[in-house]
């Protein structure tokens, strides 16, 4: 008897999930590998500002300008991620992140 209630929520367990549970998760996915993208671009912009000299600037850097710069890079990398395919870092991560959620059968 015992056999049989251990195969049964076996059974329940790798149960394939309705369709409302995979488009979610395929949203999810895809949010998820969209913020990846977008800090990804932010890194390499901010990589790429540090060789910008803000003394040597029109408005001549200073202390605001190095509070306001990271969230200008921040911003700068949500756009290019969310603006048509970006740089299409989003469609691999969320195709490798739905590949490993998928149940083998």
């Amino acid at each position: 008897m015992d056999a049989l209630n251990t195969t049964s929520t076996d059974l329940a367990a790798t149960a394939p999930k309705p369709m409302a549970m995979r488009a979610a998760s395929a949203e999810q996915a895809r949010a998820i590998g969209k913020k990846f993208e977008a800090m990804f671009v932010t890194q390499m912009l901010n990589h790429m500002f540090t060789g910008v000299d803000a003394e040597k600037s029109v408005f001549g850097g200073g202390h605001a300008e190095a509070m306001f710069r990271p969230m200008l890079t921040d911003e700068y990398g949500k756009m290019i991620a969310n603006r048509g395919n970006g740089i299409g870092l989003a469609d691999q991560v969320s195709r490798v992140l739905l590949s490993h959620q998928e149940v083998q059968a």
